[in-house]
C-alpha cells in the first residue's frame, strides 16, 4: 500500500506521527543533516550563508528537542590540564580526561586518556551522587515558557537524553570501552548497579518532564556497533540491558509515548530482535558502511521496526552521479511507510557545499515522487 497520497497538506508534526504509524501522508518529512564544525567552515567558505538554518535555506523541516540534561549533574568543571603544542589535555563536563586539538577540535576523535570510573568506589563517590538528585535543577530557566509554546507546536518534539539516555553508551562514557568490556565478566554486580541507577535516573527526570509537557517520541543513545557487528554480545545485551530498557519503554507507553527509537552507529543487526523485545520500535541512522541498508531491514522486520537514515554520506562526497544512484532507494521506502530518509550520520568535511545542495534538492524530489 502506498502511504503517499492525495491528502490534505499536513504540518511536520502530523506528517511525522502519521508516517511512523503507517497512515497516509502528503509526503515524507524533509530533513537536512548537520555537519562537523570543520564541515560548516568549509561550507561557509564555499558559499553557505552564515547564521541561516537549513529550514530557512532549503525549506527543510526540523524536530525539536527537550533541553534537559540526563547525565551526571552538576557537570564536572571543564579544565585544561596540560598544553601540548597543537593539542590540549582537558577534563570535559563528563569527567573524561582527553587530548583534543586546540582548533578544528572535531577533525578527529578525541584521544581518551582516562575515565572517571575505575573501581566501584569511584562510581559510588564520583558519579552516583550526581544521579537521581534534584531533577528540576537540570531544567532551563524558561521552562514554563517553552512548555506553553510546545502546546501549539507544529514540529515533532523529541525527548532525547543524548549520551546519557541508554545503558551501554553511558557506561562506556564512565569506564571506557576496554574496562567496560572486562567489567561485564569481572564485576557484573557493578554493571547491574550502574544500569539500575541510570534507569532510575532516566525515569525520575522523564516523569518530571512528562508531568509538564507531552512529546512525540523518545530516543535512546547507545552507539554500540562497529563496522562488522555490535560491541556487546546479544547474550550479555539480553541479560543486562533488556530488563532496564523494558522498565523505561513500559513507562513511556504508560504515558502515551509509543514511538521509541535508539540511535546507534555500526552494524547492529544482531541486536535488533532484542531491541524489539525490549520495547524499542525505531532505529537510526542505518549506517550504510556497516551494512545497515534500510530496505533489507524493513523486509525482515516489516512494520514492527521504524527506520530513519540510510543515505550513504560517502555518496554525498562522491558527487551528483553517486547521489542520484543512492536516492533511487528512497521512493519505494517512503511509499511503504515507517521510514524517513536522512544522511546516515552528520556530514564530514569531505562533502562539498555544492554536493550537499544538490543532495537536498534531489531529496526533495525523491520524497515528493514517492
Amino acid at each position: 500500500m502506498n502511504m503517499i497520497g492525495k491528502v490534505t497538506r499536513m504540518t511536520h508534526r502530523e506528517r511525522f506521527n502519521r508516517i511512523f504509524r503507517y497512515q497516509p501522508v502528503d509526503r515524507a518529512p524533509y530533513w537536512g543533516t548537520g555537519g562537523w564544525s570543520e564541515t560548516m567552515r568549509r561550507w561557509i567558505s564555499e558559499g553557505m550563508p552564515e547564521g541561516v538554518s537549513q529550514s530557512a535555506y532549503f525549506g527543510a523541516e526540523e524536530t525539536k528537542g527537550v533541553p534537559v540534561y540526563y547525565g551526571p549533574w552538576p557537570h564536572f568543571p571543564y579544565e585544561v590540564l596540560k598544553e601540548e603544542g597543537a593539542t590540549q589535555v582537558v577534563r570535559n563536563h563528563e569527567g573524561i580526561i582527553m587530548r583534543v586539538y586546540k582548533t578544528d577540535g572535531d577533525r578527529s576523535m578525541p584521544h581518551f586518556l582516562e575515565f572517571p570510573v575505575k573501581t566501584r568506589n569511584d562510581y559510588r563517590t564520583i558519579i552516583k551522587p550526581r544521579l537521581c538528585q534534584n531533577p528540576r535543577d537540570r531544567f532551563p530557566a524558561d521552562w514554563n515558557r517553552r512548555c506553553a509554546e510546545w502546546k501549539e507546536r507544529t514540529d515533532p518534539l523529541c525527548l532525547f537524553g543524548d549520551r546519557w539516555s541508554g545503558f551501554f553508551g553511558p557506561l562506556r562514557n564512565l569506564m571506557g570501552l576496554e574496562n567496560l568490556s572486562y567489567a561485564f565478566y569481572d564485576d557484573p554486580a557493578l554493571i547491574e548497579e550502574m544500569m539500575d541507577d541510570l534507569c532510575d535516573n532516566i525515569l525520575l527526570i522523564t516523569e518530571q518532564i512528562l508531568n509538564d509537557t507531552d512529546v512525540d517520541y523518545w530516543a535512546f543513545w547507545e552507539d554500540m556497533g562497529m563496522k562488522t557487528g555490535p560491541l556487546l554480545s546479544p547474550e550479555l545485551f539480553d541479560r543486562f540491558m533488556v530488563p532496564r530498557y523494558r522498565r523505561v519503554t513500559d513507562y513511556l507507553r504508560s504515558r502515551g509515548v509509543d514511538l521509541i527509537f535508539v540511535d546507534s552507529d555500526g552494524d547492529v543487526h544482531a541486536l535488533i530482535p532484542l531491541w524489539l523485545k525490549a520495547g524499542v520500535n525505531g532505529l537510526w541512522p542505518c549506517e550504510i558502511a556497516a551494512n545497515m541498508e534500510p530496505a533489507p531491514i524493513k523486509k525482515q522486520y516489516g512494520r514492527d521496526l521504524l527506520l530513519c537514515g540510510g543515505i550513504d554520506k560517502r555518496a554525498l562526497a562522491a558527487g551528483p552521479g553517486a547521489i542520484d544512484e543512492e536516492l533511487k532507494k528512497v521512493p519505494p521506502l517512503v511509499a511503504a511507510g515507517g521510514y524517513v530518509p536522512m544522511v546516515d550520520h552528520s556530514c564530514p568535511p569531505d562533502i562539498s557545499w555544492s554536493n550537499y545542495c544538490y543532495y537536498m534538492e534531489k531529496l526533495k524530489e525523491a520524497i515528493r515522487i514517492a
